[in-house]
């Protein structure tokens, strides 16, 4: 092995080395696969349960929210190293789809067929206007694609759920998600704020208003903080109401994937064209085994399971906590990982556009529930 080199002047020179890796590389890339996610998957989850703490005192916040806040403060006060990517990494994808597996064990499908059945055309009108709504406002507003799907489905659905399991199917990156969740629970406590008194200016009943805060506001806690301001029997409906919402996570997560691998192909066979000089870029035939992600066919075993009843009664109690926990430690991960700088660059855009997108769920609600006589 030779240790310098000779010039063509016969001059000695010193040997090229290598820059040195950083500290925190090297120790992650000596540990096994999962010792090396620990430190950071400790992180997350170390943000998470003061989160969760957080968000009991304050509900109406929760504990999602919160943790994505604290997971962007400690980014910015801290900046985790090397050595905790692998954990943050794999919170903010892996546990994330867990918790969309564990989410399937909150739905009883017999109730949510018998509930949602009456309130299908308020959801599946809802959730059709929001999400053309955010597509063609979003565009006319600049926000990036990813971004606005997740405001949209979150909107349009169910919130942070929606996002956590949308997330992965489009690849959207860590700043957006952070973008979206934020955007989504400004105007979750908006929701929490005003409905209730524009319901009893409205003259609206319990079966109606449970209907209108089920299908208009995100995330569960707003729905039930909402509700039960308007009346037990509001938010018993507004509950299931919610959950039958949570189905629509199915079709929109097979149609996004569908749009996402077509677009792929589409830009592989372009890419490949351009380097050959010919071909014309059509995308290939779209196989439908492979549009299911496995956290979405989970999301479907367990509510089958606990539709048959062998989920114990006693356990969709922890069974909720948990997937509430497990959105927590997601975002939590997320918000470690987020460059503000990059949310800054975003610009107001998408608060404005998380603006448009809830007074035309909320219009919309109002108006087929009008039309269908429910008012």
């Amino acid at each position: 092995m030779k240790d310098a080199s000779v010039s063509r002047s016969g001059t000695t020179r010193p040997p090229r080395l290598a820059p040195a890796p950083r500290p925190g590389a090297v120790l992650a890339a000596r540990l096994p696969g999962c010792a090396a996610r620990l430190p950071g998957l400790a992180l997350a989850v170390g943000v998470a349960l003061v989160a969760t703490a957080l968000g009991r005192l304050v509900p109406v916040v929760g504990g999602p929210v919160s943790g994505i806040v604290l997971g962007v403060v400690v980014a910015v006060a801290v900046r985790p190293g090397d050595r905790m990517r692998p954990g943050i990494a794999f919170a903010g994808r892996g546990v994330l789809q867990a918790a969309v597996v564990v989410l399937g064990a909150q739905l009883s499908l017999d109730q949510v067929l018998r509930v949602g059945v009456g309130s299908l055309p308020v959801m599946i009108v809802t959730l059709a206007v929001c999400l053309a709504a955010a597509y063609g406002i979003g565009r006319r507003l600049g926000v990036v694609r990813d971004l606005r799907t997740l405001i949209g489905v979150g909107t349009g659905i169910c919130g942070a759920s929606a996002i956590a399991a949308v997330t992965p199917v489009i690849g959207a990156a860590e700043a957006e998600v952070a973008y979206a969740v934020s955007t989504i629970f400004v105007f979750n406590i908006a929701a929490v704020l005003t409905f209730p008194a524009l319901g009893h200016l409205l003259g609206m009943g319990q079966h109606a208003f449970g209907l209108f805060a089920g299908t208009a506001v995100n995330d569960m806690s707003s729905v039930v903080a909402a509700a039960t301001t308007y009346g037990g029997p509001a938010a018993d409906y507004a509950v299931v109401v919610k959950l039958a919402r949570t189905l629509l996570i199915i079709p929109i997560c097979l149609g996004l994937a569908a749009l996402a691998r077509r677009r792929a192909r589409t830009e592989d066979a372009r890419a490949n064209a351009g380097a050959a000089g010919s071909g014309r870029g059509l995308p290939g035939p779209v196989r439908i085994g492979r549009l299911v992600p496995w956290f979405l066919a989970g999301f479907l075993v367990l509510a089958a399971v606990n539709t048959a009843g062998l989920v114990p009664s006693g356990a969709h109690g922890p069974l909720s906590t948990l997937a509430v926990f497990l959105i927590t430690v997601a975002l939590s991960a997320i918000g470690l990982s987020t460059e503000p700088s990059r949310l800054r660059r975003t610009g107001p855009a998408p608060l404005v556009l998380g603006g448009c997108l809830w007074l035309v769920v909320s219009a919309t609600s109002l108006a087929v529930q009008f039309l269908a006589r429910y008012l």
